[in-house]
């Protein structure tokens, strides 16, 4: 059995990761209710299902599960977690995890919120942890997910087939072919710059929208 990490709230400009629970409900059936139409590969509930949704992800072994909550007006706008972490075979500690069960409202995509929670939790795991890899997959059909994750610097490792169970509409109980991505210890110090300057544009454009230059 995996034993839950003790993660404390991880906080940036754009968005803060709080421990999920209950009280996010409300939102989150909102934010699931936005344009769904990026969802086609990934487990995202319809409004009417979070509470099951939350109790089963509050309930999952060697998931951590956060609320994505955007700063600007205190709303949980998606979800992501820390998910199946690794131990050693021979001493204390973990050396590796996952970043997994991620989904934005529409209107948090491409805000610069999915690129700092990424570097929040990245930074934990490699600075606190102390993990030498992290793991992300998603869905091989899913191109948009894995571009996103390429535009973030996160190295791809190639597609492994029959991997996962697949959350697309109609494929209950079918497995998927998973592509494989993830940041090893010593790409961290080339991956964290990148993701950076990833927020530094999306300030920018921010700032931009606010003055009307």
């Amino acid at each position: 059995m995996s034993v839950r990490l003790d993660v404390p709230v991880l906080a940036g400009d754009l968005v803060r990761l709080e421990p999920l629970a209950m009280r996010h409900a409300p939102d989150l059936a909102e934010a699931a209710e936005e344009d769904r139409s990026s969802y086609d590969f990934t487990l995202v509930p319809r409004a009417h299902e979070i509470p099951d949704y939350l109790a089963a992800q509050l309930a999952r072994d060697g998931l951590t599960p956060f609320a994505q909550v955007r700063i600007s007006d205190g709303r949980a706008v998606g979800c992501t977690g820390l998910w199946d972490p690794r131990k050693w075979p021979d001493r204390a500690g973990l050396r590796a995890i996952e970043i997994g069960f991620t989904w934005l409202a529409a209107s948090a995509q491409g805000t610069g919120i999915n690129a700092e929670a990424k570097l929040l939790l990245l930074s934990y795991a490699f600075d606190v942890l102390g993990v030498v890899r992290v793991d992300l997959k998603t869905d091989a059909r899913n191109h948009r997910c894995r571009r996103a994750l390429e535009r973030l610097g996160i190295p791809f490792e190639g597609v492994l087939r029959a991997w996962s169970m697949s959350w697309a509409h109609g494929e209950e109980g079918r497995v998927r072919d998973s592509a494989m991505f993830a940041v090893v210890a010593e790409d961290w110090p080339t991956v964290k710059p990148v993701l950076q300057a990833r927020l530094t544009r999306s300030s920018a454009r921010d700032c931009r929208a606010i003055t009307g230059l």
